[in-house]
């Protein structure tokens, strides 16, 4: 059977159980067509932007055989998501503390063996990242790029897809194949797409106006356009000193963007749906309870 069918036999086997004082999770993964976009830049400063706006964020590092998430945000791992699938650690004994209060989960760099988990694995690892022992309100996901068997997974499993492009052709090109790999194979309908490295506002929505005129003749999907990152030289003196950029230069133009783009995020409500994937917090889904 092909991988999202047992994604869909294995949800259907699951017991809905939820504790009712449980606040929903909102779960965004992070992910792109293809590599040299800026996607971890990305993520560091949304979680960092996120968390000085009230939220508690958990960020998890999906790229799971070459992780670098760490590295731009600064931190030292000395134990990795790796030492949980092997079960020398527990979860609680590898999460790192991060800007601002992020807290992390690091994933290992070289270890061929992370790039072949099974499914049995993946889905015990989401089991206990359900069960996380620090409190968090957003989880993000930072992908592996590409269209690889654990980014569509993580994709599947999360609610909500931010897919960050730039205005290359082969960049817009790649997020949409993207797009419809997970639209066709996962069922996965709703995007939100950001575009990095950009002149200025005008391109960024070229970019937004281009893929949607395709998918809108060709996918039946539907893209937020959730908006832009300058393209900033602070940017990439930032990832050079291990930095992230947001908390080095506040005042840089891509930060003051950065702190836009995640204020539309958290006032922004997550519009996601049941897609027969096995999703993490999929019981949240289910039974969600105002507090």
């Amino acid at each position: 059977m092909d991988q999202a069918g047992t994604l869909r036999r294995l949800m259907s086997n699951r017991v809905a159980i939820r504790p009712m004082n449980m606040k929903p999770i909102r779960v965004i993964s992070v992910t792109s067509g293809k590599g040299g976009v800026g996607k971890t830049n990305v993520v560091a400063n949304l979680a960092v932007q996120l968390q000085k706006l009230g939220s508690q964020v958990l960020v998890l590092d999906g790229d799971f055989g070459l992780a670098n998430l760490n590295i731009v945000m600064g931190l030292d791992a000395k134990a990795t998501i790796s030492d949980v699938v092997s079960g020398d650690k527990d979860l609680s004994d590898i999460i790192l503390t991060g800007p601002h209060g992020v807290r992390v989960i690091p994933a290992s760099s070289g270890i061929f063996r992370m790039t072949q988990l099974s499914l049995a694995e993946k889905t015990i690892l989401m089991e206990r990242l359900e069960a996380a022992p620090v409190p968090f309100d957003t989880l993000i996901i930072d992908t592996g790029a590409g269209i690889n068997s654990d980014v569509a997974y993580l994709n599947a499993a999360a609610t909500e897809v931010l897919v960050v492009a730039t205005p290359e052709p082969t960049s817009i090109a790649d997020a949409y194949a993207l797009m419809k790999v997970m639209s066709q194979e996962y069922r996965v309908k709703r995007f939100k797409l950001l575009v990095n490295m950009v002149d200025d506002a005008r391109e960024a929505l070229s970019v937004y106006n281009n893929l949607m005129t395709v998918s809108d003749r060709f996918l039946n999907i539907h893209i937020d356009f959730l908006g832009h990152i300058l393209d900033d030289k602070r940017v990439s003196q930032s990832v050079m000193a291990r930095k992230v950029v947001c908390e080095a230069w506040p005042d840089t133009p891509a930060s003051r963007c950065f702190e836009a783009v995640a204020k539309t995020l958290r006032e922004s409500p997550a519009k996601s749906e049941l897609t027969g994937n096995v999703q993490f917090f999929w019981r949240t889904l289910l039974n969600e309870v105002s507090l």
